[in-house]
């Protein structure tokens, strides 16, 4: 055997010696679980009294009333949130990568601190803020904007609304660190350029800011969507859910469906499947979107 065989082989066997403990955590932890889930969608039954039962979990999702709401509510916030979000964080991140600004390292914090709150904190914060005698209610009713207080979260509307904004206060800054990230690799000199030429700062930023970001922004789209497909902490800890369910997401729900009510894992499972095929189509759209090769 030539001897740059030999170097070849035992590289490869050094390869998968680094790589196998690895490897063997992710299939105990990762993909064993998603088969077992698989296997149990095909199951129905009260607890672990569970029976295989075919296709009967799938067929009962398009009677399900309730997973229909929750399904509206996980697109509402998905398209009103994610927009908004993303839009926030690119300009944040274009006004706070300008050299000229003072104390840059202050705002970049202060913007990115909320994501790296306590989840329950920051939704305590909120039902504070939010509640019938809180500080937003005060201030509106202050300003005259109001007559008299709003109680946020007993409407299913406004509840909702209170969810989005909650959404956005939280993970905008985390964004906006990507995109700042992304600035860094743009060569100033193309800005000045189109200075010269005459281009204004809202030209800039529309025709190679946002072009050259494109990377970036399709990389926090998938993230974000996937992300938000899969909400569960804010409609748990801010509105349980409520009022009478209005406000519910899908993972909320196969939460109640596994431990609020009686314990249905195989309907719950079947309910994470298809929360798995939301999540790999619509990123699969995104890419194919994206990609302009």
């Amino acid at each position: 055997m030539p001897k740059n065989l030999e170097v070849k082989s035992r590289q490869d066997v050094i390869s998968w010696v680094f790589i196998f403990p690895a490897a063997l955590l992710l299939l105990i932890t990762k993909f064993w679980p998603i088969i077992k889930a698989f296997i149990l969608s095909f199951q129905s039954g009260v607890g672990l009294n569970t029976s295989f039962s075919g296709l009967k979990n799938y067929a009962r999702m398009l009677q399900d009333n309730l997973l229909h709401i929750s399904i509206f509510n996980t697109f509402f916030y998905l398209l009103l949130q994610v927009p908004i979000m993303l839009i926030i964080a690119i300009i944040l991140a274009a006004l706070l990568n300008d050299h000229r600004l003072k104390f840059k390292g202050f705002f970049r914090t202060a913007i990115f601190l909320p994501c790296a709150m306590s989840l329950v904190s920051y939704a305590i914060i909120f039902r504070s803020l939010f509640a019938r005698d809180g500080f937003v209610n005060l201030i509106l009713t202050k300003l005259n904007i109001l007559n008299n207080p709003v109680n946020w979260l007993a409407d299913p509307w406004m509840a909702r609304i209170v969810i989005v904004i909650a959404l956005t206060w939280r993970w905008t800054g985390y964004n906006m660190i990507f995109y700042l990230a992304g600035l860094q690799g743009i060569d100033p000199a193309v800005y000045e350029a189109a200075k010269i030429d005459g281009a204004s700062a809202f030209t800039s930023f529309r025709k190679i800011t946002v072009p050259l970001l494109k990377p970036m922004i399709l990389l926090t789209s998938i993230t974000s969507i996937s992300g938000t497909l899969q909400l569960f902490d804010e409609t748990k800890n801010l509105t349980n859910g409520g009022p009478a369910n209005s406000t519910i997401s899908i993972s909320h729900y196969i939460y109640n469906l596994s431990f609020a009510y009686s314990p249905q894992f195989g309907y719950a499972a079947a309910v994470s499947f298809l929360v798995l095929i939301m999540v790999a189509t619509l990123s699969f759209i995104e890419l194919k979107a994206g990609d302009r090769r």
